[in-house]
């Protein structure tokens, strides 16, 4: 049976392939906690943030030019199937995101100094961990139970819906905004320099 015919074949091929690379290049250190929760804040970070920008990049104006199509398909497929899914990844590689990044700071013992942007280190890393978190509370706090009324998961008035789909925009549009600074950061901690 062919891995790449499933979504799940296909993680569990590359998470394979990925630990024989590892076994193969290992240079007898064993196992690296650092260098694995680094690579699962990558993994989650690159879902999180390649959704949101799916979000803004794709479906939101694929939307928007669905419901001025008189007479075309609209978006309630998108809507129905899509979404609701995008979703689920989104919030969960959110978390996921944060709590790996954390975990990072926590055992390397710059978590207080990222948060409170103490040092050279702690101010670049905090940076982006300050956006991470407020884009955290975004999704959690203000896109998650907006986007549940506009796709029809819980009952809301039409006025509530309105409202929810203007709240929800505003928060993944600051996302986006956030995305930015918070990978220069990330990148920029690692390198001991933003970009200058």
């Amino acid at each position: 049976m062919n891995p790449l015919n499933t979504i799940t074949g296909t993680l569990v091929a590359g998470l394979v392939m990925a630990l024989a690379i590892a076994g193969l290049t290992d240079l007898g250190d064993g196992f690296n906690f650092n260098a694995f929760v680094i690579w699962a804040h990558v993994a989650a970070g690159v879902t999180w943030v390649g959704l949101l920008y799916y979000f803004n990049f794709v479906q939101v104006p694929g939307l928007a030019a669905a419901a001025a199509d008189e007479g075309g398909p609209g978006g309630a497929g998108i809507s129905k199937y899509i979404a609701p899914n995008a979703l689920l990844w989104f919030r969960w590689a959110a978390l996921a995101t944060w709590l790996t990044g954390a975990t990072f700071l926590m055992v390397n013992g710059e978590l207080i100094n990222a948060f409170t942007l103490s040092g050279t280190y702690g101010m670049m890393i905090g940076i982006g961990a300050w956006c991470g978190t407020i884009m955290l509370f975004n999704v959690w706090i203000l896109i998650w139970p907006n986007q549940k009324k506009v796709l029809g998961m819980v009952e809301a008035t039409p006025e509530a819906i309105a409202k929810g789909k203007r709240t929800a925009f505003l928060a993944s549009r600051t996302n986006t905004l956030l995305s930015i600074p918070m990978l220069m950061s990330m990148v920029g901690s690692g390198n001991h320099s933003f970009i200058f």
